[in-house]
């Protein structure tokens, strides 16, 4: 297809105003007159400095000062990120905002009782009247960082979302009786644990709000903060990369474009109708956001991070990057060799793979059949009927592993062959497709904790009860939501943004001359290798047949070597059973990477080491507090438990059997996980 012209519509180019010197000395005026006649005891540095900033920001911090804060009020003057206390509308300004640092110091609210914090990690004392005493925070903010980092003309500006949890709480300026106050309340951590949960377009800020005082406690028992962002594209950065003016545009055509190929009367038909839709998306993506893909590589990203470590005023950072975080990390930790503190790469991808045709996703494909097998199915029957419901025996007094292989695999074929009725009074009829399930399955994998609930669905489907199938699948098939309310201006998610980067990754990569024979080739040959894994990697690739032809060259993509010579060795986990994340990618990154990282081989299930191992985690706390990386390259760690056996004991039973368990809520905390992936 032919390049689109350039009257296509480009991206906003605004401008960041800043007071002009006029009128910075008429506000100057102004304070130095009320101070002098109304406030001269205060005419001290602070308070001079206090008045210039609240004059600054206008009327959005005067509105606040009838209210005043016994914390104080935020953002503060010289802070790069802008905190202010999250609140449900702590949303960074939009990049037209003529005045956004006035738009966000409006959104800071006085009311502590609206600000977002933490769990109290002690018992407090009944005498104790600070109900925010001892508590971390949630503080929200933003950075702007270039649009075009090789073009400094260019003017155009990526306002980054950031959300920190700060562990000291903050500190409040009038003591109540009988409340301890500790010296470092309100203070930053001496190192702050940045994150990055995957994707590409996966949310860092959603990150922090579902697993941010996890991580503190896990790899620093509680003492560094922790900072998330959306990187460039997604979800509350701007700009945002969305195709679909809604997300009920973009549902209305997954169902018919991502059908599997084992369903599929005619596979290549269905190439050739996906390719078409892959081609309208993108003509879509540059129709509404221009030349924005040309911004959005992996080497920008890792660039953005850098940024983020100069504003947190760290000579080194510090950092936990899951998935292709790991990516990120690994992108960065080579392009900035002197800046790596104490990083870890968790479920590692190996980023020479993402410069090939297709290579994000048909190097994948290792391990998620033997999860299945192994792992969701093996450790069922390990487990026994009492914690799996696949484990209790149908036609025999016991079931085998290769008899419930073979089960398995007959309801599977039979749902290719004829999708299964279903039905729920909150959405009415629905069918469980092959596509859906398999889907459904090789989210799973990712996760053993859900495997009791996919295991109980399973078990009903197969007995011929769609119910829990249905409640299962289709809150996964769509974005669109009927059921909550609208707000006032929807906004899609960021889906495309996870294609534009992997395609933006290899955009160098030769195309095929025979074209689509090659992608059918290609799909084939992935799906018969792994049936689980084989149709979605494949559907994160197939995109980038289109991407030159709308963006014929990423502003930058890094093609250098992974061995560079680091202030820091990195430290590296990669799982056994990682469906999404091959051991052998964490090896050959530790060949390439030599003295430089050490590796974990974490021996669990599921993506990253969230397979809770003792050993793992004392290594990884070790190594953030003290710097400290063991002297083996390579350290073998089990996890502390089975799945389907999690928590476990002899004296307190487990909420399953004692039927307490919900699987449907159990689901739907795992589908809210995996959307940050």
């Amino acid at each position: 297809m032919e390049k689109l012209s350039a009257s296509a519509s480009q991206p906003l180019q605004p401008q960041t105003r800043r007071p002009s010197s006029s009128k910075t000395l008429v506000v100057l005026g102004l304070i130095l007159l009320a101070a002098f006649y109304n406030f001269l005891p205060s005419l001290t540095y602070e308070g001079f400095h206090e008045q210039y900033y609240n004059a600054l920001v206008g009327s959005a911090v005067r509105h606040c000062s009838h209210a005043h804060s016994a914390y104080g009020r935020f953002p503060l003057s010289d802070d790069p990120f802008h905190f202010i206390p999250c609140t449900n509308t702590t949303v960074p300004p939009a990049l037209d905002d003529p005045e956004p640092d006035r738009s966000w110091a409006r959104l800071f609210s006085p009311d502590p009782e609206r600000w977002s914090w933490g769990i109290a990690l002690a018992e407090r004392d009944d005498q104790d009247t600070d109900p925010y005493a001892g508590r971390g925070i949630y503080m929200c903010g933003y950075l702007d960082v270039p649009l075009d980092y090789t073009n400094k003309s260019e003017d155009r500006i990526v306002r980054l979302a950031v959300t920190k949890y700060q562990v000291s709480g903050l500190a409040r300026g009038g003591a109540l009786p009988n409340t301890k106050i500790s010296a470092s309340s309100g203070s930053k951590t001496e190192r702050t644990i940045v994150i990055e949960p995957g994707g590409p377009g996966g949310s860092g800020t959603s990150y922090v709000w579902r697993a941010a005082e996890d991580i503190t406690k896990r790899l620093s028992d509680g003492k560094f903060d922790v900072l998330g962002w959306d990187p460039r594209g997604v979800n509350t950065t701007s700009p945002a990369i969305a195709c679909f003016p809604f997300d009920a545009d973009r549902d209305r055509w997954s169902m018919l474009t991502g059908q599997y190929r084992e369903v599929s009367a005619s596979p290549e038909a269905q190439l050739e109708l996906a390719d078409a839709m892959n081609d309208a998306t993108f003509r879509a993506c540059w129709e509404k956001h221009g030349d924005l893909a040309r911004f959005v590589s992996t080497a920008f990203v890792a660039r953005d991070m850098e940024e983020i470590r100069k504003a947190l005023g760290e000579d080194e950072l510090t950092g936990y990057l899951v998935s292709y975080g790991t990516g990120i990390g690994q992108t960065w930790a080579n392009m900035f060799p002197d800046s790596v503190g104490r990083v870890i790469l968790d479920g590692t991808e190996y980023v020479r793979d993402h410069r090939l045709l297709g290579g994000f996703g048909w190097t994948a494909l290792d391990n998620a059949t033997d999860a299945w097998r192994d792992g969701f199915l093996g450790e069922c029957l390990n487990a026994g009927p009492e914690y799996c419901a696949l484990a209790r025996p149908r036609d025999s007094e016991t079931v085998s592993l290769q008899e419930l292989e073979v089960r398995m695999k007959k309801l599977v074929v039979s749902i290719s062959q004829r999708p299964v009725p279903g039905y729920l009074e909150s959405s009415g009829p629905s069918i469980i497709t092959y596509s859906a399930l398999v889907g459904a399955i090789y989210g799973a994998l990712y996760s053993a904790t859900t495997w009791p609930a996919l295991a109980q669905m399973l078990y009903e489907l197969e007995a011929g009860n769609s119910t829990l199938a249905a409640a299962f699948l289709e809150p996964s098939e769509w974005e669109y939501d009927p059921t909550l309310p609208s707000p006032p201006s929807p906004k899609p998610s960021t889906d495309e943004l996870g294609s534009l980067v992997i395609c933006a990754d290899s955009y160098d990569a030769p195309q095929p001359p025979e074209g689509l024979v090659w992608w059918q080739a290609l799909w084939a040959n992935m799906t018969t290798q792994a049936w689980i894994s084989g149709n979605s990697r494949f559907f994160n690739v197939f995109p980038c047949r289109h991407f030159v032809n709308y963006w014929p060259r990423p502003a930058e993509v890094y093609r250098g070597d992974l061995n560079h010579s680091l202030s820091n060795p990195v430290l590296l986990i990669a799982e056994t059973y990682d469906p999404a994340t091959p051991l052998r990618n964490g090896r050959r990154l530790l060949d390439e990477m030599g003295r430089n990282a050490r590796l974990v081989v974490h021996h669990g299930y599921g993506h990253s080491s969230r397979d809770k191992s003792s050993c793992t985690d004392a290594i990884a706390k070790a190594f953030i507090l003290d710097g400290t990386v063991p002297e083996d390259q390579e350290t073998p760690c089990y996890a502390d438990e089975k799945p389907y056996l999690y928590g476990v004991n002899k004296t307190q039973g487990h909420a399953q059997a004692a039927g307490a368990w919900d699987p449907v809520r159990v689901w739907r905390e795992h589908l809210r996980e995996m959307r940050g992936y």
